[in-house]
């Protein structure tokens, strides 16, 4: 969260599935959490959705509000989770987004390239500190 920031996008769920798309492509994001206010959270709705319900439903579904393909049920973290059970929860479960709750309000998001990311950053300062450690 401190590299990425508390910026979350989020759409409501009455938004049609069209304006869902458009609020992703804006963004060049993956998905969205699904927030009527801002803070609370109804579900989490990504681009693998809509394709799976537009594979099954056809292009009406465009016209259908966000809560009609979202996911409800949802898994979330705190600041306090460790990085290693997050990517464990995110494998084993096969999702790729992790809204942060801060005493029970929407704070942030984590997509599984925010923990590749970090994973390898920090891969790379161990590889510099054995290189200098080698080198001395």
């Amino acid at each position: 969260m401190k590299r990425k920031g508390g910026t979350v996008v989020t759409v409501r769920s009455d938004a049609s599935v069209t304006d869902l798309l458009d609020l992703l492509a804006e963004h060049r994001i993956g998905a969205v959490v699904v927030s009527d206010d801002g803070s609370t959270i109804a579900g989490i709705v990504s681009e693998r959705d809509v394709v799976r319900h537009l594979q099954q439903r056809g292009a009406a579904v465009l016209d259908e509000a966000v809560s009609e393909i979202m996911t409800s049920e949802v898994q979330t973290c705190s600041p306090e989770d460790e990085l290693t059970d997050l990517e464990h929860t995110m494998t084993e479960n096969r999702f790729r987004h992790v809204p942060v709750l801060v005493d029970g309000k929407l704070a942030a998001i984590v997509s599984i390239g925010d923990v590749v990311k970090h994973r390898i950053t920090d891969l790379q300062a161990e590889r510099d500190q054995l290189s200098a450690y080698i080198q001395q």
